[in-house]
């Protein structure tokens, strides 16, 4: 193996660091870090975790063949991300795992649920890091429950989860 490590491998290792700290076990927040390895803590309204669990089943039901997780861990050149809901296949679940723990290769889907504190700025560098390692498709949910799909530029609907409507259906409806 080379000697040269590159920025995604060195966010793994403090990625490795920050896990093993027993003092940040279980925090309630959303943990990422930035590209100096700083760690970012996101604390979550309910709003937003009802979101996630919407939109897992949306996965669920529009893309049925793939692995779906939540705030899944990426390994960036600008620190290490957690899309708030991923979704992958058989085949990239196996290459994600040969890249290390956090991978660095992304899912075909990562999503994101905007909150408050988010600016579409930093969603707009989300999706470039995303799909700079290989994620096929972001979608970017806003906390009334529209859904953008993008893959270069937006799309008008996911290619993965063709069916998936472009709004996350009300929770009151349940």
């Amino acid at each position: 193996m080379s000697s040269v490590t590159t920025r995604a491998e060195e966010h793994q290792d403090r990625w490795s660091e920050i896990v093993a700290d027993p003092t940040l076990d279980g925090l309630p927040y959303k943990v990422e870090t930035n590209a100096q390895g700083q760690i970012i803590l996101s604390p979550h309204k309910n709003r937003h975790s009802d979101l996630q669990s919407a939109l897992f089943q949306l996965l669920q039901q529009h893309a049925p063949e793939g692995h779906i997780s939540v705030e899944y861990a990426l390994a960036t050149s600008e620190g290490v991300k957690a899309p708030d809901v991923v979704w992958m296949s058989r085949e990239r679940r196996e290459k994600m795992r040969a890249t290390g723990d956090p991978s660095t290769l992304a899912p075909e889907v990562c999503v994101e649920v905007m909150s408050t504190s988010n600016t579409r700025e930093e969603m707009q560098k989300k999706r470039a890091l995303y799909r700079t390692i290989g994620a096929e498709e972001i979608w970017v949910v806003s906390e009334d429950g529209t859904i953008r799909f993008y893959s270069e530029e937006e799309i008008d609907r996911s290619a993965i989860a063709p069916g998936c409507p472009k709004e996350v259906p009300s929770s009151e409806d349940e």
